[in-house]
């Protein structure tokens, strides 16, 4: 699977696994599978943990939540707003633990009993963060691309979700195309 973080932010690199939302939309959240893997990369998740297709119907439906509320058209739904609050709060994470081993004192944070809930409660969380901060939520302006982006450039103005990729081709077929024009 080709997964991307470009997004900036763990929340919006969950709504870019939805891919080409302009034409039909790729989905890559396929399975269980997908889904254990993007976590892992994602950092949410070390080594395999139980995923079921409950969980991706469940990333699903956040992703899309998620993306709802954090793209300017209009004002999100009760039930959008509800369902990111529900997944913030539903798997709060462990709280630190203080440990004594020889003599020496450590913090340690035990493993959430359910890894994946925390992972959705940890995304949900940077969503409401990313949702009531001054950070813009773009769309990739490159015509085959649409993956969405955190754009906290000091003036709001970034266009693509990557300078090498999606910045770079634009910049290239600008370049040729004014090359050619003067020919």
């Amino acid at each position: 699977m080709e997964w991307v973080f470009d997004g900036g932010r763990p929340c919006l690199d969950l709504v870019n696994t939805m891919r080409n939302r302009h034409e039909d939309g790729v989905e890559l959240l396929t399975g269980p599978e997908a889904l254990a893997e993007w976590l892992s990369l994602a950092g949410f998740t070390t080594g395999p943990v139980p995923v079921t297709a409950g969980n991706v119907l469940a990333a699903k439906a956040l992703r899309e939540a998620i993306d709802r509320v954090l793209l300017p058209h209009g004002e999100p739904s009760e039930m959008d707003v509800e369902l990111v609050n529900n997944a913030a709060a539903a798997a709060p994470a462990p709280p630190p633990r203080l440990v004594l081993a020889d003599g020496v004192l450590r913090r340690e944070v035990p493993a959430p009993k359910d890894p994946v809930a925390a992972a959705f409660a940890a995304l949900a969380a940077d969503a409401i963060d990313l949702a009531t901060s001054d950070a813009a939520v773009r769309i990739c302006a490159a015509d085959d691309c649409g993956l969405r982006f955190c754009d906290a450039s000091p003036r709001r103005n970034r266009q693509w979700c990557s300078m090498a990729r999606c910045g770079n081709r634009a910049k290239a077929r600008a370049h040729y195309a004014r090359t050619l024009s003067r020919d």
